[in-house]
Order: C-alpha cells, then sequence, then structure tokens
C-alpha cells in the first residue's frame, strides 16, 4: 500500500463508532476535589468539556448512579453547585503535520515554545484501536543509536521497544540525548512527562540542541500538570510518532519516564475507585504501559518504523517495582543504569551484566556476537571476584582465565566509557569490541 493509502488508514482507522458529541450541556452535581459529577450531561468518554468560571477544560473519565464522572485537565476556576458543563466537541484526536518538526508542544497540542500555532494537515486519533499483530514486521534492520557500549554489547533494531532502568542522578537524561543525536532515524519524536519545568528546559537546551532539535517533535508536560494531561501528552506523542511511521519513516520514540505516566493513571484510577493492586497501582495503571508500548514497531503497511526507548524510574534502586516488572514484561530488552558504575566514573553507567537485548543475536553477525559473549563473560568473571582480589584473598596464576579477565578490565573498563559529545558510528564500535579479544 502506497503512503497516501497509508495516510488514509490511519486517519480513518479508528473514526469513533459513537456519534459526535452532542452540543447539549449539563450542570456540576458534585466534587471532592479531584472528580467532578455531572448531571444531565450526554457526552462519550474522552469527551473535552468546559466547566467552572471562568471556564476551563475538563475530560469525562466515566460515569457513575446516573452521573457523568469528570476530571480537570488544567487548574480549574472557581466551581458552584449547578455552575455549566459544555462539552467542546469531540477532542480526542491530534492534529499532525510536517509543520510539526522543531516544535515544543504541551499535552493539549498547545506550542511551549513562543511560536505560532503549527499549520496541520491531518486529525488522527489519540488512542486508537489495537493493531492487528499480523500488520507488524519483525525487528530489524539493525539500528545504531551513536553510544558504544549500546551498539556493541546491547545492539538494538529499527521498530524495537527497550527500556532504560534507572534511579536518579545515573545520568539517564545524558543517555537521552546521546540517542537522540545520534540515533540513524529520520525523525525524534520525545515525551518529556512528569518533568520539573527547569528540567524540561535544560533537556531541550543541552541536550537536543543543534541539527537534533530541527528533525524533533517535542511533548513536554510538567510535574504540576493535571494526571490526564499527562496521559494525553503520552497518547499525544505516540500519535505523532505513528502519523511518521504512516509516511514510511524510520522513527524514534523517546518517552521520560514511564513510571510517571503509570503514576498520573493510578491518581485516575483511583479517582475513579478503582481496588488498588501491589504498591498501590490499580489495574489500568498497569494495563496502559502494555496499551503503549504495541503502538511502536514496523508497520507492513507503509514500510515506516517506531523504536521506542522508555525510561523507567527505579524507586530506591528497586528492580522489583511494579512498573519495572511489568515494563520488562512487555518491552523487546531493557537497559540498566548502575549507581556503583556510575559511582567509578564509568559513564553511561550501564550494568551490562543486568542489561539484555532481546533481538540482538537476529541482527548482528556471528563474530560480534562471539565477541560480545566474550565482553560479557570476562566482565561478569571481574565482577564476581572484584573484592576476593581486593582482599588479597586471590594469589594470580590459579585461574587463568580470571587473570585474563583482570588483566584487560582497564581495556573494558575503557570501552564502555564515552564521552557526552562524543559519538561512535555502530561499525566503529563493532570493530572496537572485536579487536579486544577477549576469550
Amino acid at each position: 500500500m502506497n503512503t497516501t493509502a497509508a495516510l488514509a488508514h490511519l486517519a480513518g482507522a479508528a473514526a469513533p463508532a459513537i456519534p459526535a458529541c452532542p452540543r447539549i450541556g449539563g450542570r456540576i452535581a458534585a466534587f471532592d476535589g479531584h472528580t467532578i459529577e455531572c448531571s444531565g450531561l450526554d457526552a462519550a468518554v474522552g469527551t473535552v468539556c468546559a466547566i467552572g468560571s471562568p471556564p476551563s477544560p475538563a475530560e469525562v473519565i466515566g460515569f457513575r448512579d446516573g452521573r457523568t464522572l469528570l476530571m480537570g485537565l488544567a487548574q480549574q476556576g472557581t466551581l458552584l453547585p449547578g455552575d455549566p458543563v459544555m462539552p467542546l466537541g469531540d477532542a480526542a484526536r491530534v492534529s499532525v503535520g510536517p509543520a510539526l518538526l522543531g516544535r515544543v508542544l504541551d499535552g493539549g497540542g498547545r506550542p511551549l515554545d513562543g511560536e505560532p500555532a503549527p499549520l496541520t494537515s491531518l486529525r488522527i486519533p489519540l488512542d486508537p484501536p489495537a493493531t492487528n499483530p499480523l500488520n507488524r514486521t519483525a525487528v530489524g534492520p539493525r539500528l545504531d543509536c551513536g553510544v558504544r557500549a549500546i551498539d556493541a554489547l546491547l545492539t538494538l533494531g529499527r521498530g524495537q521497544r527497550v527500556g532504560i532502568m534507572a534511579g536518579s542522578g545515573v545520568g539517564k537524561s545524558v543517555l537521552l540525548g546521546q540517542m537522540a543525536r545520534g540515533t540513524a532515524c529520520d525523525t525524534v519524536v520525545v515525551a518529556l512527562i512528569g518533568e520539573r519545568g527547569r528540567e524540561i528546559g535544560d533537556f531541550l537546551a543541552t541536550q537536543l540542541s543543534g541539527p537534533a532539535r530541527a528533525r524533533s517533535v517535542v511533548v513536554a508536560v510538567a510535574a504540576d500538570d493535571a494526571p490526564l494531561l499527562r496521559v494525553r501528552g503520552v497518547m499525544r506523542a505516540h500519535a505523532i510518532a505513528e502519523y511518521f511511521r504512516s509516511l514510511g519513516q524510520s522513527v524514534l520514540l523517546i518517552v521520560d519516564s514511564l513510571t510517571r505516566v503509570a503514576h498520573a493513571q493510578r491518581e485516575i484510577g483511583m479517582a475513579l475507585g478503582e481496588a488498588c493492586g501491589p504498591r498501590g497501582y490499580p489495574p489500568s495503571a498497569i494495563q496502559l504501559l502494555p496499551r503503549l508500548a504495541e503502538r511502536a514497531g514496523n508497520d507492513r503497511t507503509s514500510g515506516g518504523s517506531i523504536t521506542a526507548i522508555y525510561t523507567v524510574l527505579v524507586d530506591g534502586d528497586d528492580l522489583n517495582d511494579p512498573v519495572v516488572d511489568a515494563a520488562r514484561g512487555v518491552l523487546d530488552g531493557h537497559i540498566v543504569l548502575s549507581r556503583a558504575v556510575a559511582q567509578r566514573g564509568i559513564y553511561p553507567a550501564i550494568d551490562i551484566a543486568a542489561s539484555i537485548s532481546r533481538s540482538m543475536h537476529d541482527l548482528v553477525e556471528p563474530a560480534h556476537a562471539r565477541a560480545a559473549a566474550a565482553f560479557r563473560r570476562a566482565h561478569g568473571l571481574v565482577e564476581e571476584n572484584r573484592d576476593l582480589v581486593a582482599m588479597g584473598a586471590y594469589a594470580p596464576g590459579h585461574d587463568l582465565q580470571l587473570d585474563a579477565a583482570f588483566a584487560a578490565r582497564a581495556a573494558m573498563d575503557g570501552f564502555r566509557s564515552q564521552g557526552i559529545v562524543e559519538h561512535s558510528s555502530g561499525n566503529a564500535s563493532t570493530d572496537a569490541l572485536i579487536g579486544l579479544e577477549l576469550q
């Protein structure tokens, strides 16, 4: 199918099965600080309405006892019993077009960069129906991101979905910037969800400057924005990535962070009265993760791809957190950033032993695979016996493999380390790995 047909399919695939929202308003009946109950409103879930004085946007999130439940999309004005609630129409669609490139938008699609609203050419669903799995092709070919340790030891492919598991202060933002600048792709879509306002500005100024900015679309939703806006923000980023994929492009989608998206959905679920599971997460918060991840991948119709990088915050460095565990189950690999590695001054601080790319062996040549396996073995021997050697409890000569691993330790650490502005091509990274000649 050609590009025109693919665009038509994308625009019409999720046309609502319900009629457009009627212009019939309701009245506020109750408000508990989070959820607004409205009587007399006939509107579908996802409809955006104007409420209060001055009017502010709120979204329909459900129904209870004959009333419609809404949650604010922004800071609300004064709410009084009986205030009107007016639907604003079908807002569950996203305006897209080439004019989005180089722009910074909020979760509602409004520009944050001080420029006029972009002139878009198409409206597509914010949250389309699930894609037929047979319309997805296998991950591949190889996709280089310019980071030596990832390209050589955790090789990625087009259409792969990868999680970056990291605590605070271990170089996550810097690694994302390196990948955004160095990945061999046509378009980069970045979703900064739940970040502090200062960090959003810093990321744009330091990590996404220069030529990378011109091929990027950024959706930024600050930490103090409404939970619904945070969820809408990540869905908007996925919809924009799907648009560029429908043009046959290779798209890199970066979401920072999946954990804060789950936190936002947890607030929504609790407001609706959902039962809470482990760590207070209701089912809807965990179910949102595979819904998002399944929107990435390679598209058979257009030939385009979305390679997704999701960061997952590891609170207290606990890799058994429910969000971390759920993300591992739905993604095609994970890269763990270690505080212990960072404290040794090795950046990016990737824990090689704890990280994996499930697609790597289908993407690389046999010589590359053997060299990566040898690196992992040598690295594992060094990590397992580091304390033993440091205490003087091991005498060289008893284990030749261990001796060789420790002899190569400095070379391996040098291979893993990479400067912030340093870029390493995929072929150069592979050649350097094979050149270590580890056994």
